[in-house]
């Protein structure tokens, strides 16, 4: 029997001979994937060449410069300030050198900010919060000062850390650190120097500074500042890919900071700062003649050299928690009454108005009524009859109760702020007060009450709500003793006052039409209470007419003072300005001495200051022959008074 073929395997033909069907879905799923790989290329390619073309094309100088900025390094040099000298040429503030660390943001890793604050001795939230206010107003490649004048182990650690390349960013520069006189000599008149706050930036007067920039804060650093600061320069070095400097390319010289001379003579104002040590108070010494500011003392004082740069929280939190307030320039901020000081602006009053007639005088007791109220003279038994000389030699309080009763507050307040009193002298020093004379119209505008004659009383020997500054009464009385020409104070030697230095001179004297006999009559006094058994006897000198004033200005009631804690708190403050020579003057000097109880105690300082004036005059010209010795102070009644 013939074999049959054997019976077709069906599944081994399906595997030879797979379905159409599957083959189909093998060749989409390859071709997807070559598409993927094909578009994926081509948006490489897109990306590339956009990148090139943004390179090449678009922006090429941006790209290069940025290049650029990897290899060439631009450093700033630091402008030194102008020099501050004294009117004989001599330096009263100097710059010294030194180093500063800068931080290099473009190459900043902010993991490093931390040990180089440590490394540094820098509080960390302090330079991070500076970092940040920089990075929002500062270009990025624009390196930030983070510390000043590096001490020798700062500088071991920079250069350790930046030879190895751990902290890259490190970049020294040269620097100046202000230099200021020891013992806070003419601190008030000089200011000081520190970094700018962030308030600060936001204000118009700072506004064109960037974080990190030092500049004036007080006195004549800050009133000067435009000129002081100069401009910075820059130096371009190549450096390596850790950072370190390889080749100096370029310099560009920083323009120092002008140079400013001042008025102030450090002659006296050695004399003036020695006669106020261990004192609180103030004295201002001026040319009565152009207005020139001789000398100027605020005590306590304060230290600048711990301000240049940027100042410790020990030390800021020390000075701003003292109660004395060593800040405050009482030269021209302290408001105080000026007691007696303020009698011959009274007695001039009365004299121009003709309230003050021929022969007239009062009886004086040891105290006077005026509407219902007993008003005491400083000299318990009184000092009899009394006319104008010897009311201002003898500082009665009756013959001035009496003179400003007739005169009435608003002829007073007129005379006064002829003299200068109740607004700013225009100094040229920021922050000046300027002090209070009470008029009807004052009291209205400020309280909204109607002015009482017995308020005038007190007035009239510069008590009430009086107040002046130790420089207005200087400005003041410099003024009557020229003649009632008053001429404004200023810092800045007349030479620098010129159109090409940008500097503003002070505004041209003030003259008032004053009867000559009546400032004869009232330098007369003035020259009683010095040389003639008056209450300034402390201020004679032998061989100068020196005339003057003294004040003792009660800061509260008589009773309050009964009080034994009060009282010792409240002492009165003494007072005294005096000017030499009786003719001409060319010296007008105004003390006061805080606490200092009676004004003959303030005398003595007035008095060094002017001897020390006319001493140094008589060794730089030939000295005209002494005049007559003046006799010697008769006591008046009951000795010297306190006043």
């Amino acid at each position: 029997m013939p074999l049959l073929p054997p019976e077709p395997d069906h599944e081994q033909e399906i595997i030879r001979h797979p379905p159409r069907r599957v083959q189909r879905e093998d060749t989409n799923f390859a071709a997807g994937r070559v598409a993927v790989v094909q578009y994926a290329v081509l948006g490489v390619f897109v990306f590339l060449l956009s990148g090139f073309w943004e390179l090449q094309v678009h922006r090429p100088d941006y790209y290069s410069e940025a290049a650029e900025r990897n290899r060439i390094k631009s450093q700033p040099v630091l402008a030194p300030r102008g020099k501050i000298l004294d009117r004989d040429g001599r330096v009263i503030v100097d710059n010294r050198s030194s180093f500063s660390l800068l931080l290099s943001r473009e190459n900043l890793r902010f993991e490093h900010l931390a040990p180089i604050a440590e490394g540094l001795g820098l509080e960390y939230d302090e330079l991070a919060a500076k970092l940040k206010r920089y990075d929002r107003t500062r270009p990025k490649y624009e390196a930030m000062v983070i510390k000043e004048e590096l001490s020798a182990s700062d500088l071991a650690f920079v250069e350790s850390h930046r030879d190895t390349g751990t902290f890259p960013e490190m970049e020294l520069t040269n620097s100046h650190r202000r230099l200021y006189p020891q013992g806070g000599l003419a601190a008030h008149v000089i200011g000081y120097v520190s970094e700018v706050s962030e308030a600060e930036l936001n204000t118009a007067e700072f506004a064109r500074y960037k974080p990190g920039d030092v500049v004036g804060k007080a006195g004549i650093e800050r009133m000067y500042n435009d000129l002081l600061m100069g401009v910075d320069g820059q130096r371009q070095v190549q450096v390596d890919n850790m950072g370190r400097e390889r080749l100096v390319l370029g310099v560009k010289e920083a323009t120092p900071g002008r140079t400013l001379q001042l008025t102030i003579d450090l002659d006296l104002q050695v004399v003036a700062e020695l006669a106020m040590e261990g004192r609180r108070g103030a004295v201002v010494a001026l040319d009565p003649r152009n207005g020139e500011v001789l000398a100027m003392v605020s005590r306590p004082a304060f230290d600048p050299n711990k301000f240049a740069g940027r100042i410790r929280s020990r030390d800021w939190k020390e000075i701003t928690s003292n109660p004395d307030n060593p800040l405050l320039n009482r030269a021209i901020q302290a408001q105080l009454a000026p007691g007696s000081t303020f009698k011959p602006i009274v007695a001039l009053a009365g004299l121009e108005t003709g309230v003050l007639e021929p022969g007239f005088g009062v009886s004086c007791g040891g105290g006077a009524s005026f509407y219902g109220r007993y008003f005491k003279c400083h000299l318990k038994h009184g000092h009899g009859r009394t006319e104008l000389r010897k009311g201002l030699a003898q500082s009665c309080d009756v013959f001035f109760y009496t003179l400003g009763n007739r005169l009435g507050i608003d002829r007073i307040a007129q005379y006064a702020g002829l003299a200068g009193f109740g607004q700013k002298t225009g100094i040229d020093l920021p922050h000046e007060a300027e002090g209070t004379v009470p008029s009807t119209k004052w009291k209205i505008r400020n309280f909204r009450q109607k002015w009482y004659a017995g308020e005038t009383i007190s007035v009239a020997i510069g008590q009430g709500a009086l107040t002046v500054t130790p420089l207005q009464l200087a400005y003041a009385m410099g003024g009557l003793a020229t003649g009632g020409v008053w001429q404004r104070p200023h810092l800045l030697r007349e030479q620098m006052y010129t159109p090409t230095k940008n500097v503003t001179p002070p505004a041209p004297a003030r003259k008032a039409d004053l009867t000559v006999e009546n400032l004869i009559q009232v330098i007369d006094g003035l020259y009683a209470v010095v040389n003639e058994g008056g209450t300034g006897g402390r201020a004679r000198l032998v061989g100068v007419e020196v005339c003057g004033k003294t004040g003792t200005a009660q800061l509260a009631s008589n009773e309050a003072l009964k009080n034994t804690k009060l009282g010792l708190a409240l002492k009165d403050n003494a007072w005294f300005f005096g000017f030499a020579p009786r003719q001409s003057p060319e010296i007008v000097v105004a003390a006061l001495f805080e606490a200092g109880e009676h004004g003959n105690l303030a005398a003595p300082i007035v008095r060094d200051v002017i001897k020390a004036y006319f001493d140094k005059k008589s060794r730089q010209t030939p000295r005209p022959p002494l005049l007559a010795q003046a006799p010697a102070p008769t006591p008046g009644p009951g000795g010297e008074a306190p006043e």
